[in-house]
């Protein structure tokens, strides 16, 4: 019998059948392993009756949940290919993925049907459910179809090469595209970071980043469920939320975006007793070097960071806890059986593989890994561009240095031209954020006739007093920032554009200077 996710999850019953696997907190919800794995029998069994078979796509559209945890397992056991949507995705982005993907079923609760009102009736072969208990005239009850179906063991050939999932990307720069993984991707996957953040099922780990992205899914629940471990589900990110379940449950590790770490160092922490927390993953953006600090010093927990894409299962490097000082910026070495080129970018189409720059060097990032996606669904020319020559073209800039430590510097369509020189600005963001005065930023270029592009910095500020010219002269006296880097303009906003990965939204704010 090969390794599926689904084999995972039924070994992990047999181990600890009687251990607490869930808690769903809003709705005061306790599982064993053995309680839920009835659960997703039971899921599994009803998708069945509902017509889903090997290969069929079912889509959840759901905050962070039992129900989504339960999918994610009962799809793998009956060889359906989960598809988790983007909760903050609005009817018609929601449409474009249903279209695209062509579910047999989705899964969705009472604060997401506006978006889903206006748009099922397009969707005649989609069955839609409900997980709550409003009755909807277009939707189907969640548990009313489960609490009709059997709990017995599914027997399906299922094999570690079958599709798993469709993941669709963020969206960042355009219209997100469906990355397809294999079971023994994440298996591998899971396998990396068990070794990589020492998971063991001793664990508590606190699922607060959304479940839907890989990050939250594959590089901390899941592993969690392979080793054994508890998790305790928040519906969404709440700083406070999150302080008080690390003191209750007694929280050993989790994962978030930079900017959810940084929304917790804003609350009162000598409220909460935060003993029990000893390791916080974080990626899916980049994390200045000040705000590691913060997190060190005020949190007492130590950080691992993982760099990645969706595409890649996602991760594809780790800076350790050891590493977080001496490395501080750096995205950390290649993970177990990935390798990592920096080669010179093609303007012109995909990046030879093979014209790699010397070290220290920068270029474009490209990795080959076992986690590595299939391809694009329904993106052939996509695929066969993303995936030139068997090496995954991350589209991101950085370099390699002596010790094969990775360092991002951007993406490559972030890069600014100005005056016929590079700037990466992440460098110039990283400086900004050392300023007491300033909660978050983004740096894009402005179009200019003379210069190209000039340098723009968005800011939202944390002491309401900030100026634009305190923050000019806080880079004119920095050490780490050449004057032609230096913003020649300051936005301060309320909030700046960020998708659920927490990755700045940088096509927006350009939208929003062409006004």
């Amino acid at each position: 019998m090969t390794t599926t996710l689904g084999r995972i999850f039924d070994l992990t019953v047999a181990k600890y059948p009687n251990k607490e696997a869930l808690y769903d907190v809003r709705k005061d919800l306790r599982l064993t392993y053995k309680e839920w794995s009835i659960e997703v029998n039971k899921l599994a069994n009803a998708l069945l009756q509902e017509g889903v078979r090997k290969g069929d796509r079912v889509s959840t559209y759901l905050f962070n949940t039992e129900e989504l945890a339960t999918a994610y397992f009962a799809c793998a056991k009956i060889g359906a290919v989960f598809n988790p949507i983007n909760f903050r995705l609005m009817a018609e982005e929601v449409a474009f993925i249903l279209d695209d993907a062509e579910p047999k079923v989705v899964l969705f609760e009472k604060m997401l049907a506006s978006s889903i009102e206006p748009i099922h009736h397009r969707f005649q072969q989609t069955a839609f459910w409900s997980i709550d208990e409003d009755t909807l005239s277009y939707a189907a009850s969640y548990k009313e179809k489960v609490a009709a179906a059997p709990n017995k063991e599914i027997e399906a050939n299922i094999d570690e090469n079958d599709i798993y999932a469709i993941m669709y990307t963020s969206g960042t720069t355009g219209r997100p595209k469906g990355v397809i993984h294999k079971h023994r991707d994440m298996v591998e996957q899971s396998l990396i970071v068990i070794a990589c953040t020492k998971v063991v099922s001793e664990d508590v780990g606190l699922v607060t980043a959304p479940m839907f992205h890989c990050a939250e899914l594959h590089c901390a629940f899941l592993p969690r469920v392979h080793m054994g471990a508890k998790n305790v589900i928040l519906h969404h990110f709440d700083p406070k939320g999150v302080l008080t379940l690390i003191e209750q449950e007694k929280i050993t590790k989790f994962f978030a975006a930079p900017t959810m770490w940084n929304m917790i160092l804003q609350e009162d922490l000598s409220a909460y007793n935060l003993e029990s927390l000893k390791l916080g993953l974080y990626g899916a953006a980049p994390m200045a070097p000040t705000l590691v600090y913060a997190c060190q010093d005020r949190l007492g927990v130590s950080l691992v960071q993982a760099y990645g894409m969706t595409e890649m299962g996602p991760a594809i490097t780790f800076l350790s806890e050891n590493d977080q000082i001496r490395k501080a910026g750096s995205a950390g070495q290649a993970c177990l059986n990935h390798e990592i080129r920096i080669v010179r970018p093609n303007e012109n189409g995909p990046s030879d593989p093979d014209d790699i720059v010397p070290t220290g060097e920068t270029g474009e990032i490209l990795v080959k890994g076992p986690c590595m996606m299939s391809g694009y669904f329904n993106r052939e020319e996509a695929t066969a561009k993303a995936m030139y020559k068997g090496w995954y073209h991350s589209g991101d800039i950085g370099y390699l240095d002596e010790e094969g430590y990775l360092w991002v510097k951007d993406r490559v369509d972030d890069m600014i031209i100005s005056g016929g020189e590079n700037i990466y600005p992440r460098e110039v963001e990283d400086v900004l954020y050392g300023h007491d005065g300033v909660l978050d930023v983004a740096v894009i270029g402005m179009p200019d006739d003379r210069w190209g592009e000039t340098v723009t910095a968005f800011v939202v500020k944390k002491n309401p007093s900030l100026t634009e010219q305190e923050l000019d002269e806080f880079c004119k006296n920095s050490d780490e920032l050449a004057n032609y880097k230096r913003p020649r303009k300051y936005i301060f906003c309320d909030v700046l554009p960020r998708n659920a990965s927490g990755k700045i939204q940088k096509f927006i704010l350009r939208k929003q200077l062409e006004v």
